[in-house]
């Protein structure tokens, strides 16, 4: 049973020291830097729980991490957050460095004050009330991918999902339709590719060296963040100039960024300039990356269990008939079983596999003395293919989510959490599931799937850059017959 006790009376508590734990060798000052490449950390520290057991520690130069695997321990830390845990300093820190530190970045009151106004933006019913402006979105990338499907053309999966999902977040977020789907020239998706990566890079550095000098990459990720800064300006500038003409979004703001803009107005408020724009940009990274990658893996892993792909299109098709995607909120709610390969494709391939915290105080976790400063590395990944709690755990079987149990249910969620838990839930996850359920219906109701290839033929390699992607995935398709595609309803007129 994992313990959470904080306060002075910690260290009398802890039975053990966080230096009483196994863990890897490492070489002076450096600790085991040298054995964290940063694009398959996850894998490492996976292989190091196996061989450790589910709490174990590492050093990195002068930072001594406490890992954990275990569900009760990861909820508990996760669910103690901001009062006892919160972002480590060095993520905030490069966050505010690199232009977000919005809600996701943020620690104490600052979280405090954003939080509600982000959970307000993403809520469902919000999510609802964008459903007309996502089948915009989606019916453009439906002839995008029509067009590959007529001319033959692999497509670059990564790449176009992300197109979609930043569509998307800058429609419900900030009123915008920047339409990248049908861009072929400068695209803001250019930019952000390259954020996420550099941040984590960043983040797990033994030595923030660019902040005494800049190596060819550092410059060229300054320009990059200069792009991105002056889009995001354009976002508040348009949102600013609509509320002037309708003062009425001051009172009932319509997205995210014309409430932050509310907010950061109202007098006492305690927000500023940067926080608003911290806010937009980090709602165009988590909103880019997360969902796109969770798609991609999902077309892959249903592709390569044929059974589970030829169920869910037949469900997609009764549910829209021969619509080329949904055009009805509710018909989202009735594919079930699409819904449960969502589920399990997070599960096998959860899009952050690594919650990093740091204790704000001195605490004790499962018997472990932590010292205010520590840092906790939370492994989402496996307690969820773990056989104790999934049977067949390796095995992508989307029915075990389609249980009649509540219960059951209730148990698989308390182990398997993509999406976090506690305060810090990501607000997005309302949203994600309907662009997921989105782009896959669209997919399965419009087309056949020829091939999801990699680039050396064989399984999708795992790259983490804060998130996990598959590497190079490349999808051709075929339009379906006695699809609406096929008869050119999803084309322009």
């Amino acid at each position: 049973m994992a313990s959470l006790q904080p306060g002075a009376g910690a260290a009398a508590a802890a039975t053990r020291r966080l230096s009483d734990l196994p863990g890897p060798l490492g070489l002076p000052l450096i600790g085991n830097l040298l054995q964290l490449d940063a694009p398959r950390m996850h894998q490492v520290l996976e292989h190091w729980s196996r061989q450790y057991g589910e709490c174990f520690r590492f050093r990195i130069t002068n930072r001594r991490y406490l890992v954990t695997s275990n569900p009760q321990t990861i909820a508990t830390v996760l669910r103690d957050r901001p009062d006892t845990f919160q972002r480590t300093t060095r993520f905030s820190e490069t966050a505010r460095e690199m232009l977000f530190d919005g809600v996701l970045a943020a620690n104490g009151e600052r979280w405090r004050r954003q939080r509600p106004m982000v959970m307000a933006s993403f809520d469902p019913g919000h999510t609802k009330s964008f459903f007309p402006a996502l089948v915009r979105v989606t019916e453009r990338f439906a002839r995008r991918w029509h067009r590959f499907a007529e001319r033959g053309e692999a497509i670059d999966l990564q790449s176009d999902l992300m197109r979609y999902t930043v569509d998307v977040t800058a429609g419900l977020a900030f009123g915008a339709d920047i339409n990248t789907i049908e861009s072929e020239g400068e695209v803001i998706q250019r930019h952000l590719d390259k954020v996420l990566p550099a941040f984590f890079r960043r983040v797990m550095s033994g030595l923030p060296y660019w902040r005494y000098f800049k190596l060819p990459a550092d410059r060229e990720l300054d320009r990059h963040l200069a792009a991105l800064d002056e889009a995001v300006a354009g976002f508040i500038t348009l949102a600013r100039a609509r509320m002037d003409r309708d003062p009425a979004l001051r009172q009932r703001p319509g997205n995210l960024i014309e409430a932050m803009i509310a907010a950061r107005d109202a007098e006492g408020s305690g927000l500023d300039d940067g926080d608003v724009a911290g806010n937009v940009m980090t709602m165009l990274l988590a909103g880019e990356d997360t969902t796109a990658n969770t798609l991609a893996w999902m077309t892959y892993l249903m592709h390569a269990h044929p059974d589970v792909m030829q169920r869910a299109a037949e469900e997609v098709r009764q549910v829209i008939g021969a619509a080329a995607f949904a055009r009805e909120y509710e018909q989202l709610g009735a594919l079930k079983f699409l819904e449960a390969c969502a589920n399990e494709t997070l599960r096998l391939k959860p899009v952050v596999p690594i919650n990093a915290t740091q204790a704000v105080r001195d605490t004790v976790v499962d018997g472990i003395h932590v010292p205010a400063g520590t840092l906790v590395m939370c492994l989402m990944r496996p307690p969820a293919i773990d056989e104790r709690h999934f049977p067949n755990a390796h095995t992508f079987y989307p029915q075990r989510w389609l249980s009649d149990s509540a219960q059951a249910a209730a148990s698989a969620k308390r182990v398997a959490m993509p999406f976090g838990a506690g305060p810090r839930l990501c607000p997005g996850r309302y949203l994600a599931m309907v662009e997921i359920k989105m782009v896959m219906a669209m997919l399965l109701g419009s087309f056949e799937i020829e091939a999801v290839q990699t680039p050396d033929g064989r399984e999708p390699q795992e790259r983490l850059a804060l998130t996990m992607a598959p590497v190079g995935l490349r999808l051709k398709l075929r339009t379906r017959p006695g699809s609406a595609a096929s008869g050119g309803a999803a084309r322009e007129d």
